[in-house]
């Protein structure tokens, strides 16, 4: 439940979504339903169930292969075939089992148990689409509320009956599950209230009766954390044929892993072979025991990695509460989407647990996620070696050096979105770069110009540095080379049209140089020490914008989504089309209603307006 509390953290909907789905909370009713028969003997089965309206429509009882009733269920004239299917599935995925394009399969048991609200028997059958984890590993099979089992009933012929009546209905046989909501029909008293109505007049109905209990179920399952590998934290398990399982001792922990294990492919642990690792004596009684040679998973290691990092020497405790107190929780964290319900969920659970145990404060462990995009390979699909598609770095690097690289696959779009890798469009970073070292190779020439072309500079200086600091700060390090471009561009001009003022242009070049500065690290080091400044460029504070001076060279540009306004951008006042097109698409707020639509046409009234028509 704390899981699902996402109050105290900014992260992207689509991790949060994932981890919702993963955990699996639902509400529901947990029914019995009495076995028929005079073999039964009162025995029951349980079926879990989210939609406790529908329950007058339930034709049939779906177990999972695994149901432990299903071998004691099965009439001797069904076994054979029970069993077959039994085993074939059990060599399928739950993906496989769950796929919506699969056909729905199962097989009867023989057997049959009553509904205990409307009293009616309903065959027992075994089907694949069902699991074992989720739920109690039973499900009421109502035909027309429900998709699988819709395709189940009509692949068996089993009977499909209404009892959530669509307001349109008129009342012919259903061509598909009816899902949505709806009056409810053919179930006694409770007919003729809107079915949300319903779920909750039939769960009292269902408690009040003792045929079951309201339930909150969850399809987050345990984390299997051993693993059958070298690499890895030991685990300090010990056993004893005298003592049993035996915990390492504090006082000889850390296990260490020896140095010198035999990697050879048996699909076993190299561990197991290691005699002297595996061969130790009992902690308590001193016998000849055997030590665990599974290692745990490395997520053990890496969701608190974090909190251990702050004092790697620290000897009483996981980690230095002063230091806890100066660092943490982590203010900004980036990391790929794929880990959503892997180190993403982990952590936060991890975190929790220290902080019950008085380690660290607080309630999460990274208040702002950020997700990185993909750098592609030049065919637009995932760089793989299978595919042949690997970019290596060193050739590009050695030719145009690294800020050249680093600059252009920043600059190849939003950073959460990345792109396919194209390398002529390092040749624009690098003659840029060459433009920057230019500006600081050429002696400058200062005079007293008019205060009109010092206020422009100073101008254009703070709206650029209000401008990168935006965009750096929303990781929209695209937008922030942009703005870096059109300054050089301005600085470029400068020179060239006369005398500048010496106190606005060491205020400008200093201004560059120090938001180049975590782009482009190497230059900008190299010219900070070679324009007099010291060392180092990257000990600096950020540049302060004057509010004032960077209002004056600024515009708002309206973004609008099919004439919805969706986003206001400070921008340049000369901006030109192509830069404001890539501002507004770039912007997460506009992104968000772009959804997956197709961009028809791009409106631009210069300065003033962007308006993106989707279809």
């Amino acid at each position: 439940e704390q899981l699902l509390d996402e109050s105290g953290i900014d992260w992207p909907e689509r991790v949060l979504a994932m981890q919702r789905n993963w955990i699996g909370r639902s509400e529901g009713v947990e029914v019995t339903f009495e076995l028929d028969g005079a073999r039964a003997g009162g025995e029951r089965l349980s079926a879990f169930t989210t939609r406790p309206d529908t329950i007058f429509g339930v034709t049939f009882i779906a177990l999972a292969p695994e149901h432990l009733l299903v071998d004691r269920l099965t009439t001797a004239d069904r076994r054979l075939e029970v069993n077959e299917y039994v085993a074939q599935s059990r060599h399928q995925t739950d993906i496989e089992r769950l796929s919506t394009t699969r056909e729905k399969t199962g097989v009867f048991t023989g057997r049959s148990c009553r509904n205990p609200v409307s009293g009616e028997v309903v065959p027992i059958w075994v089907a694949d689409y069902v699991l074992p984890w989720y739920g109690t590993g039973a499900v009421m099979g109502v035909p027309a509320h429900d998709e699988r089992d819709f395709q189940f009933a009509q692949r068996y012929r089993i009977p499909v009956r209404v009892v959530v009546a669509p307001a349109d209905w008129d009342p012919s046989p259903l061509t598909e599950a009816h899902i949505g909501p709806g009056i409810m029909i053919n179930s006694g008293q409770f007919d003729g209230i809107p079915n949300d109505e319903g779920k909750r007049a039939i769960a009292k109905y269902i408690e009040d009766g003792g045929w079951g209990e309201s339930q909150v179920t969850y399809r987050l399952r345990d984390w299997l954390i051993s693993r059958q590998r070298y690499w890895g934290c030991p685990i300090p398990i010990v056993y004893c044929d005298e003592c049993g399982v035996v915990p390492v001792p504090e006082r000889d922990l850390p296990v260490l892993l020896p140095e010198d294990a035999d990697f050879q492919p048996t699909g076993e642990s190299p561990l197991a072979r290691h005699l002297n690792f595996a061969r130790v004596r009992c902690p308590r009684c001193s016998r000849p025991a055997r030590r665990e040679t599974d290692t745990m998973d490395t997520f053990m290691d890496s969701n608190w990695y974090f909190m251990r990092y702050l004092s790697p020497d620290y000897k009483n405790g996981p980690v230095d509460a002063a230091e806890v107190k100066g660092w943490l929780p982590v203010d900004q964290y980036t990391g790929g989407a794929e880990h959503a319900v892997m180190h993403l969920l982990y952590s936060r659970f991890f975190w929790k647990v220290a902080r019950d145990l008085g380690v660290v404060t607080g309630d999460e462990p990274f208040r702002r996620l950020f997700n990185q995009g993909q750098i592609l390979g030049p065919d637009g699909q995932r760089m793989s070696k299978s595919r042949g598609n690997v970019v290596t770095p060193d050739e590009h690097v050695e030719k145009y050096g690294a800020d050249a690289f680093r600059c252009y696959l920043m600059f190849l779009g939003p950073w959460e979105d990345g792109g396919p890798f194209n390398p002529q469009g390092i040749i624009g970073i690098w003659r840029w770069l060459n433009r920057v070292w230019g500006i600081f190779s050429l002696e400058e020439e200062l005079g007293s110009p008019d205060d009109d072309s010092a206020r422009s500079l100073r101008r254009v200086t703070h709206a650029t540095i209000r401008r990168v600091t935006q965009a750096v700060e929303a990781f929209r390090f695209n937008t922030a080379l942009a703005s870096l471009m059109e300054f050089t561009n301005h600085l470029q001009e400068t020179r060239r049209s006369g005398p500048v003022s010496e106190e606005a242009w060491e205020e400008a070049s200093a201004a560059l140089l120090l938001m180049l500065a975590p782009l482009a690290p190497h230059i900008a080091e190299e010219l900070w020490v070679g324009s007099g400044r010291g060392y180092s460029v990257h000990s600096q504070p950020w540049p302060i914008y004057d509010i004032d001076l960077a209002t004056a060279d600024e515009t708002t540009l309206v973004v609008q989504v099919n004439g919805k306004v969706r986003d206001k951008l400070s921008v340049a006042a000369n901006i030109s089309e192509e830069q404001a097109r890539e501002q507004a698409l770039a912007s997460p707020r506009v992104k968000a209603h772009l959804g997956k639509g197709k961009l028809r046409k791009i409106v631009y009234v210069p300065g003033k307006l962007v308006n993106l028509v989707v279809s």
